[in-house]
């Protein structure tokens, strides 16, 4: 259950907790095939959500490296788009933004809104180009979160390592 979470130390200073926890009840995250929360995770539902965490193993050829990296993206782009609408709109990203910064007391709500509108207009040029005055980007598909996350190695900086007893047995 959700509350379960309060009891992570490491969880609760992150300023995108809720964010993370409810990623572990998302059923987008779960891999089913309808949207929406669940209100409890079993220990399978639990490992899935750890699979989305874990390394990049050596022998992985490019075809597996481009899903394990979608499968990464995937979870990001669906704790942005808390509407399950397929789009992270301004207002979601700018949500994003304010709870990321909320811990800097020099920064102020205002300022974090425009780093959110800024990084939005970045987002419209590098994936529709150049608008037209008239027309209105409605929010980041998961295909434009691809091009934006193209060359960032998110493969080895969204993982968490667990020890193994090799690893162990090699400390005595």
């Amino acid at each position: 259950r959700k509350e379960n979470f309060d009891s992570i130390p490491d969880l609760e200073f992150n300023p995108i907790r809720g964010k993370i926890v409810h990623a572990f009840f998302d059923k987008r995250n779960l891999r089913q095939a309808s949207d929406g929360l669940v209100d409890e995770i079993n220990f399978e539902d639990f490992l899935t959500i750890m699979s989305y965490f874990r390394p990049i193993e050596m022998n992985m050829d490019e075809e597996q490296l481009d899903r394990f990296r979608k499968e990464k993206l995937k979870f990001l782009f669906h704790m942005y788009d808390s509407d399950h609408d397929g789009k992270i709109t301004l207002q979601e990203y700018r949500t994003v933004v304010e709870e990321l910064l909320s811990g800097n007391p020099h920064l102020e709500k205002e300022s974090a809104r425009s780093i959110a509108d800024g990084a939005m207009m970045e987002a419209a040029s590098i994936c529709v180009g150049q608008m037209g005055p008239d027309q209105v980007y409605e929010g980041i598909t998961f295909e434009d979160f691809l091009k934006m996350w193209q060359g960032i190695d998110i493969e080895t900086k969204m993982h968490v390592r667990f020890l193994n007893m090799e690893t162990i047995a090699h400390c005595y």
